[in-house]
């Protein structure tokens, strides 16, 4: 797992009031707690934090935390909670957990799905993902950016749960009868048959009795008009 550096502040000034104006300054309040600890209040800027959010194990990144005032202090986290604003998407906090790289944490994983299902390739099946993530215990050091499964072999019926996952100096707290992915059969939309009225059937050959006796008719004479 790689280490990124992120500076930070301490916020002096906290309120609704406060946030607004440092987030239309470019920074970002966050909060860093610990165990054992006081909360801390902090400030971030964007666009450092910004390329953070953007890596691959984003969630997982631990980070050298560098605190503007706290020289000496080494302080590793992770990024527990980032909330966004529902509309705009803006960032309006952060929730930093201080760690300690000997001692386990829990954190979620990302799995990956690799390869094309045979039943999927063979016989039209369609690959359902119903888990996206598992939650590993490990060190720090140990988190693994993601978990990759490979889904080449499944046939249409067949699916994976969280016990066939193996990965290494870490261990998988998630349900192992879980189902990360499933091949199921394609569905098959029966065409039904379009249903004719009884009346309508009937009519058809009287009408066209009629059409055949008006045109075996003679053509009216002058005098008959």
């Amino acid at each position: 797992m790689a280490t990124v550096e992120l500076k930070a502040k301490i916020r002096t000034e906290v309120g609704k009031g406060k946030a607004r104006k440092l987030r239309a300054a470019g920074l970002i309040p966050a909060v860093l707690y610990g165990e054992g600890e006081e909360s801390r209040p902090l400030v971030l800027s964007y666009k450092e934090f910004h390329p953070v959010i953007h890596t691959a194990a984003r969630e997982n990144v631990i980070l050298d935390l560098k605190i503007e005032g706290a020289e000496g202090d080494e302080i590793k986290a992770i990024i527990r909670e980032i909330q966004y604003h529902p509309v705009r998407r803006d960032i309006l906090n952060v929730d930093l957990q201080h760690i300690s790289m000997t001692k386990q944490i829990t954190v979620n994983v990302p799995i990956e799905l690799v390869g094309e299902p045979i039943g999927v390739k063979t016989k039209g099946g369609i690959l359902e993902t119903i888990l996206r993530e598992v939650e590993v215990e490990c060190l720090p050091a140990n988190i693994p950016d993601k978990i990759v499964v490979d889904v080449s072999n499944l046939d249409v019926g067949d699916s994976l749960q969280v016990s066939d996952l193996r990965i290494e100096d870490a261990r998988i707290t998630s349900d192992a009868e879980s189902t990360i992915v499933t091949v199921v059969a394609p569905t098959v939309v029966e065409e039904k048959p379009v249903e004719v009225e009884a009346e309508e059937v009937e009519e058809k050959p009287e009408a066209e009795a009629a059409e055949k006796e008006e045109a075996t008719e003679a053509p009216e004479t002058e005098s008959e008009k």
